[in-house]
């Protein structure tokens, strides 16, 4: 009798890491020390301004190098929801999260409460707000969805205990050691 064998086919992600934030709060501050700890590591890591060449079309680099990535980590900052591209981002990576196999969705809340997020009150409310896209509901249920996520929160704080310990998780997650 012929035996049968699940054999699961796994995807080969271009980056471990893509990294959604607004540059407005985060870029020169958090993002800048987190991005260096894990290219200190050596995870490959996604971040606009440094992978997206000159002449390419940014919202199909974005959203090609969200399919391509194995972890999304998501920096909440008081300006993020008032950024359709980064609202788009979210909604791109909620939507591989949810239908592709092997995409780990990863929030850090910095210097704002996941209930802010959830209820789109406060600094996010008020950014949120703004946004008159027919996108609104798309990134409404995004945004609901993510603070179902386990995920950090830091107040207005750059520790380089966290990005030590965010580095070395990610590191091992995929690389099994």
């Amino acid at each position: 009798m012929a035996s049968s064998s699940t054999s699961f086919i796994h995807k080969r992600f271009t980056y471990d890491v893509f990294l959604s934030f607004s540059g407005d709060d985060t870029r020169k501050t958090f993002v800048d020390h987190l991005y260096f700890a894990l290219q200190q590591k050596r995870i490959r890591t996604f971040k606009d301004d440094d992978d997206i060449k000159i002449g390419k079309n940014i919202k199909d680099e974005l959203s090609k190098s969200i399919e391509d990535s194995k972890f999304h980590v998501i920096v909440f900052s008081r300006n993020y929801a008032s950024s359709s591209w980064c609202l788009d981002e979210l909604a791109k990576i909620m939507e591989c999260h949810r239908t592709k196999h092997g995409h780990v969705v990863c929030p850090i809340f910095y210097d704002v409460e996941p209930s802010e997020v959830r209820n789109l009150c406060g600094a996010v409310g008020e950014a949120f707000v703004k946004h008159k896209e027919v996108s609104i509901e798309k990134w409404k249920g995004a945004l609901k969805e993510i603070v179902d996520l386990k995920g950090w929160e830091l107040k207005n704080t750059c520790d380089g205990k966290f990005l030590h310990r965010m580095s070395y998780l990610f590191f091992h997650c995929n690389y099994g050691i």
